[in-house]
């Protein structure tokens, strides 16, 4: 029989029982919610990104965003009434990768979508002090400059496809078309409008 010292004593018994314990612990946790629909299926009202959002979404990941908001509404008072309804799972199952984050330099952008116009939020961009005098976010004025990458959007729908995102042959299809004219700021702004809509047009 296997006691204290003994396990303490023999580092190689140690780590395999820390990996046996981590794996059984681990399997006990995720597992389960594989088979929950609260957390597979989408809530209602959600829709894939559309080109443009998508492309918007690519841009915020590029621009390191995901280093200063966050997009998860943890389930605390204090958060709820000042970004709204908690998220929930349903919200993300679009998202490859998701970007809950950790780390909130500035606010949680989760319910971001619909509470501003696309004018504040082009005008944000270009310098934020102007609309907030106390912020630290670096201006995005070359996003205004810039095309819209229409080059890759049809991989990437099709890529996406492939991992349970519902795009049909026509929005594939008709993808570059949406990106046509448009700037990187103006699929930017789209990403940030589409933010968390679904579950407050419930509400």
């Amino acid at each position: 029989m296997l006691t204290h010292d003994m396990i303490e004593r023999n580092q190689a018994l140690m780590i395999v029982l820390i990996i046996l314990i981590i794996a059984v612990g681990g399997l006990v946790e995720i597992v389960p919610l594989s088979f929950q629909r609260s957390v597979t299926e989408p809530v209602a009202g959600l829709k894939p990104y559309s080109p443009l959002q998508l492309t918007g979404r690519d841009i915020y990941i590029r621009e390191g965003c995901y280093n200063c908001h966050s997009q998860m509404v943890r389930p605390f008072r204090a958060e709820v009434e000042r970004y709204g309804h908690y998220s929930v799972a349903g919200e993300f199952v679009y998202d490859h990768p998701f970007q809950w984050g950790s780390k909130r330099t500035g606010p949680d952008l989760h319910r971001v979508g619909g509470r501003y116009s696309d004018e504040w939020h082009r005008l944000h961009l270009l310098n934020p002090r102007d609309l907030v005098p106390e912020s630290n976010m670096p201006g995005y004025p070359w996003l205004a400059k810039s095309a819209a990458n229409a080059e890759d959007i049809e991989a990437k729908m099709r890529a996406l496809r492939k991992v349970g995102v519902p795009y049909g042959d026509d929005q594939i299809a008709a993808a570059k078309g949406e990106l046509k004219d448009r700037t990187e700021m103006d699929a930017l702004i789209a990403y940030l409008q589409g933010l968390g809509t679904a579950l407050r047009s419930k509400q």
